[in-house]
């Protein structure tokens, strides 16, 4: 998730996505214009009493929003920091901490697959969350506050407590999913548990999205979307790398000696006509033995049809060339393309040869195979096992 970076805390990059100067505002005036239903139920909850009357008067309720509001997602930013030092203690690295649009999200280089580790990651936020909420509950109950203060104060007591409980509802990705995940992988291949957990967050964003849709609460609703589609994605990648485990991209790629390649003189009008012929999109581009190029379907649809006779490969291929070595991992060739955002990468070996191409097609193919094959979601290839050839497409 792209953000600000607004600096580093332990390392950990801390960014701030746009979607953040959206509902920070929103949120204060959300606040702001319930500053006596707060009241009531902070006196309820906390035994205490407060003066609504005093506090709802002219501009101040939306400055008590205000500040409740960025007390509230300062909770949140230290609840994700809670689960990154955790997850720093077992060797992880954070790529960064994000706040937005519903809160914050810690993103990891790579996910935790044993169990206890990651039970002790996602548990690690809502006890800091709850740790915040009995601070403040102390600090309200032991200092003599101004009123504006003890206000803010009890707010962020209790919806620190509502955080922690919230978040540890199965709604996987959320921390409770997590904790529902890591207990099914105690008993059960991580993929087939990521799966259930899955499922189960499916079930639980279906109800939360109705019940926001019932109340008119546009954010549940949004949230409760981010949470279906979030959990799903996590899942597709998790069996994915379960099923791409020990396999290479030699295992899958369509070798140098299968390759259809082009040459730069080639005209743009020759090259779409073996586009059609061969149904490739993609080409590696040729010259004396060595690769100079890549030439794609778009690149050459960028030029116009009555100019294509004119114009040769050399004039659109692409000579910043994403590739990656026969030996990486399928899944790390798959998170290059979308890094990249390109269909293909042709392999190179360690002098600089081109010694393959691997496509989207080749390890959704492969992927195919290894589903239907039998091959267990944990294992991979294993052994002299090995795929069938798939076009580099």
């Amino acid at each position: 998730m792209r953000g600000i970076t607004l600096g580093r805390v332990a390392g950990i990059p801390v960014r701030l996505n746009w979607t953040f100067l959206l509902v920070l505002p929103l949120f204060a005036w959300i606040i702001g214009t319930q500053v006596g239903q707060f009241t009531e139920l902070i006196n309820d909850v906390l035994g205490s009493s407060l003066d609504a009357a005093a506090l709802t008067g002219g501009q101040l309720p939306f400055v008590l929003g205000t500040a409740a509001a960025v007390g509230l997602f300062v909770s949140v930013l230290l609840h994700e920091f809670g689960h990154s030092f955790v997850a720093m203690r077992f060797g992880y690295e954070i790529e960064s901490i994000t706040l937005w649009l519903f809160g914050g999200v810690a993103s990891f280089e790579e996910m935790p697959e044993n169990w206890r580790q990651e039970l002790t990651i996602a548990v690690a936020g809502p006890v800091v969350s709850v740790l915040l909420g009995v601070i403040a509950w102390v600090a309200f109950g032991a200092l003599s506050l101004p009123p504006e203060v003890a206000f803010v104060v009890a707010y962020l007591a209790l919806m620190n407590v509502v955080l922690a409980a919230f978040n540890m509802l199965p709604g996987f990705p959320m921390d409770g999913g997590r904790v529902l995940r890591a207990l099914l992988a105690r008993n059960r291949p991580h993929a087939q548990a990521t799966k259930i957990a899955a499922e189960v967050g499916k079930v639980f964003a279906f109800l939360l999205g109705l019940w926001g849709l019932f109340n008119g609460d546009l954010i549940v609703v949004g949230l409760a979307f981010f949470i279906y589609i979030a959990g799903a994605g996590e899942a597709q990648q998790t069996v994915l790398r379960a099923a791409f485990e020990d396999v290479a991209v030699e295992d899958i790629m369509t070798p140098r000696e299968e390759l259809k390649t082009v040459t730069p003189d080639t005209s743009v009008a020759g090259l779409m006509e073996r586009m059609f012929t061969e149904r490739h999109t993609g080409y590696p581009v040729m010259e004396g033995g060595r690769l100079v190029g890549m030439v794609t379907l778009e690149d050459a649809q960028g030029v116009r049809e009555v100019e294509r006779d004119a114009y040769t490969v050399d004039d659109v291929m692409e000579t910043d060339i994403a590739s990656v070595m026969p030996e990486s991992d399928a899944l790390d060739a798959l998170d290059e393309m979308q890094d990249r955002s390109v269909g293909r990468l042709v392999v190179i070996d360690a002098s600089g040869d081109l010694v393959g191409l691997i496509s989207r097609t080749d390890l959704m193919t492969a992927f195919d195979v290894i589903q239907s094959g039998g091959t267990a979601l944990t294992g991979g290839l294993r052994g002299g096992d090995s795929l069938p050839e798939v076009s580099g497409r």
